[in-house]
């Protein structure tokens, strides 16, 4: 019980710190692509930012530093960095809008279904293994799109690689936001609501 009850009031782990600096550096991202258009910056970040996302899901396991907020900070650093990307490659024209609209139109689906869940006691499900598989396609994606704005041979790899791994990408985050929404679904159907005063969040 001790030591279930250390987990739950852990803030400043490792993870934790890794996923707030993740968060940080967003804005810093956006500020590398728009004003200076220092590409080159701005890729190291972004690769920075995918090893550091691997880093905390990995530390969390090893070092037993798991906790209520890591819950919640990994995923948001990962959508929020996901939105920063996709609009400020669309600002510079290196993807289509379309791209850029499709993955957060997803989350604000998902975010529709939290009252529905909260109904039913719960703040969120498990994240699913296709999320995670999204969320790996979306973090190569970027960077090799980045990379394949410019000319020459390289730059042409990296922008068919950069599609392939945007393509499934974005495939997989709607499959497991449509899979999100079928669990949702099937909660609704099987768990009687809860109590109003006994609701979660």
């Amino acid at each position: 019980m001790t030591h279930q009850r250390e987990r739950s009031v852990r803030v400043w782990t490792v993870p934790n710190l890794l996923s707030v600096l993740r968060l940080l550096s967003i804005p810093v991202f956006l500020w590398l692509v728009l004003v200076p258009e220092a590409d080159g910056w701005a890729l190291a970040l972004l690769m920075l930012s995918g090893v550091s996302d691997y880093l905390d899901g990995y530390l969390a396991r090893v070092l037993d530093q798991y906790s209520p907020i890591g819950e919640v900070l990994d995923p948001l650093a990962d959508r929020l960095y996901i939105l920063a990307v996709v609009v400020g490659l669309a600002m510079r024209d290196i993807i289509p809008w379309w791209v850029a609209l499709a993955l957060p139109l997803r989350d604000v689906l998902l975010w529709a279904l939290v009252p529905l869940l909260r109904t039913r006691g719960y703040t969120a499900l498990p994240v699913h293994f296709l999320g995670k598989a999204a969320t790996f396609n979306l973090l190569y994606a970027f960077p090799l799109l980045l990379l394949g704005g410019g000319d020459g041979v390289v730059s042409t790899l990296a922008n068919v690689f950069g599609w392939a791994f945007a393509l499934w990408g974005i495939g997989l985050y709607w499959w497991a936001g449509l899979l999100y929404a079928w669990q949702v679904r099937t909660l609704l159907l099987t768990t009687p609501p809860v109590p109003r005063a006994e609701r979660a969040g």
